[in-house]
């Protein structure tokens, strides 16, 4: 007698969950939809109130924490080596590791305001790879230990999982190094950084700039030299007016502490001696950016005849970068002068790019791994756009011209995104609108 067959149907909350997240991970899709998608299905699959996904980068030294449900604002933030903390652990022995309470665990590692220890239920999976590990699985719930079923699934699905970080192609740019030709290429890239202003944005690569140095013109007439002047003048106050239009904007964002420097730049435009010597070297040196320039030597140089003088040596910067900013304010330079809603790129952030580079409306902005000074979290900030730093060897893969998608809920550069990447963005930035819409319309009872 034949034996009747069970055909398992939906309803069984695991079972389901576990087929979708199968089929889910089947599809191709971009890295942040893996990122976000993959631990919010494992999270709610297993009952957790916590998932991490961490990926491996670097030179396969680095855990990155990528993709998270549970700790608001750890993606990016959360780094560990391999063999650091229970999660370093798992992945250096490329096993999984449980703890009924992680905070009791010899390799337990601490982190600040994260508030792990809600959740001490702790497991790590290693998420492996065809040439090794990619990175590691963790799920932390308040109670009930992880069972050794619930652990053997998880390293199935951290299986699953790899497949889609390879197909991201996230690089390793000392390994690849030799694979980028000069001045660009249609390769899809794509480069890890730590995330300092959330969101998404698309657009061409342009390179931060300054004006280039300009030699002495003729000598201009009075007429010109009055124009010039003039113009000078309303430079000088509309980088004032700004600069005041900052710091109250930093006031209204709790910034305060972080832009003491911006008392600098007032300082110094409100210095009687600097705007005076500006205005006369407009006469002597041929125009408006001769006579900023030489303004800006003649401080640094007298910052450098005193030995190490630090306050100096800074000021002189200062002094520089808003020389820099009232020269374009004052007679734009086209070769300093970047396109419209450009994803911008450099090795660092000023007030310069506060005044100037933001007039042109910037879609975000990645910076190198130079760019780690104590101003640019404020910089950053008060320019409010999604924004990523540390990207290690972005010039060696970004080119002026080239599109990008910027990925800053997860740290990510995306250097010639896929058409499918570009659609899935853009479909995100549609339900944000569309939430940020509703949380403003006014509701029946209000209206």
């Amino acid at each position: 007698m034949a034996k009747t067959e069970k055909v398992h149907g939906r309803g069984d909350a695991r079972l389901d969950g576990v087929l979708d997240f199968v089929a889910f991970t089947a599809r191709p899709m971009p890295l942040g939809t893996l990122l976000d998608e993959g631990p919010r299905r494992i999270a709610q699959i297993f009952d957790a109130e916590v998932c991490s996904l961490y990926v491996l980068e670097g030179e396969g030294a680095e855990l990155v924490m990528r993709g998270n449900v549970g700790f608001q604002g750890a993606i990016g933030q959360v780094r560990l080596s391999v063999g650091e903390g229970i999660t370093g652990r798992s992945v250096e022995y490329m096993r999984p590791i449980s703890a009924d309470v992680a905070q009791t665990h010899a390799s337990y590692k601490h982190f600040d305001g994260l508030g792990e220890e809600r959740f001490p239920v702790f497991v790590a999976v290693p998420v492996r790879g065809r040439r090794g590990p990619l990175g590691a699985l963790v799920l932390q719930r308040k109670q009930t230990a992880f069972s050794e079923s619930d652990i053997g699934v998880l390293a199935l699905m951290g299986g699953l999982l790899a497949a889609g970080i390879s197909q991201a192609e996230l690089l390793d740019v000392r390994r690849e190094r030799a694979d980028r030709k000069a001045g660009g290429g249609t390769r899809k890239v794509t480069l890890p950084g730590l995330p300092f202003v959330g969101g998404r944005a698309l657009g061409a690569v342009a390179a931060l700039r300054r004006p280039a140095a300009r030699p002495a013109e003729k000598p201009l007439d009075r007429d010109e030299v009055k124009l010039e002047q003039r113009r000078l003048r309303g430079a000088f106050d509309v980088a004032e007016k700004a600069i005041f239009g900052l710091a109250e904007k930093a006031r209204l964002r709790e910034l305060e502490e972080g832009v003491r420097f911006l008392g600098t730049y007032l300082e110094i435009l409100g210095d009687q001696r600097f705007r005076e010597r500006a205005l006369e070297l407009v006469s002597i040196d041929g125009g408006i950016p001769q006579a900023l320039a030489r303004v800006a030597r003649e401080v640094t140089r007298t910052a450098a005849s005193f030995t190490r003088d630090s306050f100096l040596e800074e000021r002189a910067r200062d002094v520089e970068d808003l020389c820099d900013a009232v020269s374009m304010l004052a007679v734009a330079d086209k070769r300093a002068e970047l396109p419209s809603k450009a994803l911008l790129v450099g090795d660092a952030l000023t007030v310069f790019d506060l005044l100037v580079s933001a007039r042109t409306q910037p879609c975000g902005v990645a910076l190198s791994e130079r760019a780690f000074g104590p101003r640019t979290k404020t910089l950053l900030a008060l320019l409010d756009v999604p924004a990523i730093v540390g990207v290690k060897g972005l010039f060696r893969w970004a080119s002026d011209g080239d599109i990008a998608l910027l990925d800053a809920d997860h740290g990510l550069l995306v250097i010639n995104p896929t058409k499918g990447e570009i659609a899935t963005m853009r479909e995100h930035r549609r339900e944000v609108e569309g939430k940020n819409l509703d949380l403003t319309e006014p509701s029946e009872h209000e209206a």
